[in-house]
């Protein structure tokens, strides 16, 4: 493996300088995407080439295009060859699927999506179309795979995103499967946000000289996020919430560590007459998505999450990050609080801890290499009055009470996601490898 290498990129660099087809840089400037940054600039020379290489930078740096350009201009000049993308969450897995095909459309490709909570019979009938492209989680993949309906002897191009939140949630025995059903020659690309152990004995055995770059240490955080303390005893906190949301206008996420709390908090959020909704877990994906999809279009202003949605939201101009407790694992404070100040814009992030959480806080400080401004509590006014409870329909909780619920990931289950099918151009309902043959001949004839 070779050395880790610090990127400093010369200023004003265009995606024309890094060995882009001049049809994907026509599709690039048409999306508004002039200007590309470090991780893009690092990572597509050496992924246009073939190479394997493993890339570590900081989440909302860009490494879903880093990944997604070379994919697409490698694919295009390889007869009948797949690519597939893993990812730990659903919502990921729909934001790379979009963004793929934001670029991708006007070659005629088709992909697949591959994820829980999604009808198996829409993914079954989307995989016998032969898509260029399979985009999924670990579980479903691997289902898939048992189910012999999914066969990667063709996949030219792997890659793993967020290959440490994989780890995370215990994904390490499915990755190895994927990796072992992947028989052809092939590149891999693994994308992370830190470098755990478990990365280095999967490129080891699995990846061919990767290319190892690393924009940012691990931990490293947005130079535009600001971060803020307040050591609150834990029935002062939905009151510290109330005047903090009276403070900041703009949209608010905020971070729960289990599912129970984060509907308790939502709940009491509603209460304060704000517009909130909560996505976890617990939650179908067809109400997570209505739950995303609120948020990012300002119906709600207010997310509450567990660390489900740490890496799976992607979403504009988020305010405030507040972590209404702390992470059990600090390097999920860094992921929690990087989905505010994304893209050059500024950012605030503000954590409650208990009195006795000192020794989770040096953790956290340990590793983001900061000490961690603690403030002093305003007026929350007299503890023992009541705050304002929600007094509206408890709809949220209903599909939880039911005893025996249907397996979400079963071929007769409901679902309101996206359809796992995907097509654009006239030969995108071709099946068989004439679909490969009409994504190639748009590419090179665009």
């Amino acid at each position: 493996m070779k050395e880790l290498s610090t990127v400093k990129t010369k200023e004003n660099i265009s995606f024309s300088e890094l060995g882009i087809s001049p049809r994907i840089l026509e599709v690039l400037e048409r999306l508004n995407f002039l200007i590309p940054t470090p991780i893009q600039v690092k990572a597509i020379p050496i992924a246009i080439e073939g190479k394997d290489l493993i890339g570590i930078a900081q989440t909302g740096t860009g490494k879903t295009l880093a990944f997604g350009v070379p994919m697409l201009q490698r694919l295009a000049f390889m007869p009948a060859k797949k690519g597939i993308v893993v990812l730990p969450t659903r919502e990921l897995a729909l934001q790379v699927n979009d963004a793929l095909q934001k670029i991708g459309r006007v070659f005629g490709l088709k992909t697949a999506v591959l994820i829980g909570g999604a009808s198996m019979g829409e993914q079954i009938n989307a995989l016998r179309f032969n898509p260029h492209i399979i985009i999924g989680t670990p579980g479903r993949i691997n289902d898939h795979l048992e189910r012999r309906t999914l066969r990667l002897s063709e996949v030219a191009v792997l890659v793993l995103d967020e290959a440490d939140r994989m780890l995370d949630m215990g994904f390490l025995p499915q990755i190895k499967k994927i990796l072992e059903s992947i028989t052809a020659q092939h590149q891999t690309m693994l994308f992370s946000a830190t470098m755990p152990d478990n990365i280095l004995l999967i490129a080891k055995k699995y990846m061919k000289q990767p290319v190892h770059i690393e924009i940012s240490r691990s931990g490293t955080l947005a130079d535009t996020v600001e971060q803020e303390l307040f050591i609150v005893r834990r029935e002062q906190r939905t009151r510290l919430l109330n005047v903090l949301f009276s403070q900041y206008k703009g949209s608010v996420l905020v971070f729960s560590r289990t599912k129970h709390g984060a509907s308790k908090i939502c709940q009491a959020i509603k209460g304060m007459n704000h517009s909130a909704s909560e996505i976890h877990s617990r939650k179908s994906l067809s109400e997570r998505r209505r739950a995303l999809d609120g948020f990012r279009a300002g119906t709600y202003r207010i997310m509450v999450a567990t660390d489900i949605a740490s890496r799976g939201i992607d979403v504009k101009n988020i305010e405030l990050v507040i972590n209404y407790d702390l992470p059990d694992d600090p390097s999920d404070y860094v992921h929690r609080i990087g989905r505010t100040g994304r893209a050059g814009l500024s950012g605030k992030a503000i954590s409650f801890a208990a009195p006795d959480q000192k020794n989770k806080v040096r953790e956290i400080e340990r590793l983001i290499r900061t000490q961690l401004k603690v403030s002093k509590l305003p007026d929350l006014g007299p503890i023992g009055e009541p705050m304002p409870m929600y007094a509206g329909p408890r709809k949220e909780f209903s599909s939880h009470t039911k005893p025996f619920r249907k397996f979400q990931g079963h071929s007769n289950g409901k679902s309101a996601a996206k359809p796992a099918y995907h097509s654009y151009g006239s030969g995108g309902r071709q099946a068989g490898k004439k679909s490969h043959g009409s994504f190639r001949k748009k590419f090179n004839s665009f």
